[in-house]
């Protein structure tokens, strides 16, 4: 009897464990799915701004869209999960998209104060 009530009791534990996993992979590929969108957002900036070359009033410029994140971010080689390692490679291959860009996790908020998506790869905050 004292059997039943152990997996009885460890169900809920499971249970939060695998919701908390569920709950890291969504971070993860809302993440994601946040710089292909900033990735191409740029892209097409990038071709309009080269259409318009010769409007010099028409470019935008870079340093003005930069909400002002500092902080280098993590190595890629600081995980073992090539996913995240890749994420955390490209948020260090484009700082200054990123940086142009708001976080939608509500991490601007306190306790983690970040000022753009960037601010999530100068810590752990974007591996979940």
């Amino acid at each position: 009897m004292s059997k039943k009530k152990k997996s009885g009791q460890n169900k809920p534990v499971e249970e939060q464990k695998k919701k908390s996993k569920d709950n890291k992979n969504i971070i993860i590929i809302a993440l994601a799915v946040v710089v292909v969108i900033a990735l191409a957002a740029v892209g097409m900036q990038m071709k309009g701004t080269s259409e318009k070359a010769s409007d010099s009033a028409s470019a935008v410029d870079e340093q003005s869209l930069r909400k002002g994140e500092t902080r280098e971010t993590l190595s890629p080689s600081m995980f073992a999960d090539p996913f995240i390692a890749e994420m955390y490679q490209v948020a260090r291959e484009i700082p200054h998209v990123l940086d142009s860009v708001k976080c939608y996790c509500y991490c601007d908020m306190a306790p983690f104060n970040h000022k753009s998506l960037l601010s999530c790869f100068v810590d752990k905050h974007a591996a979940g």
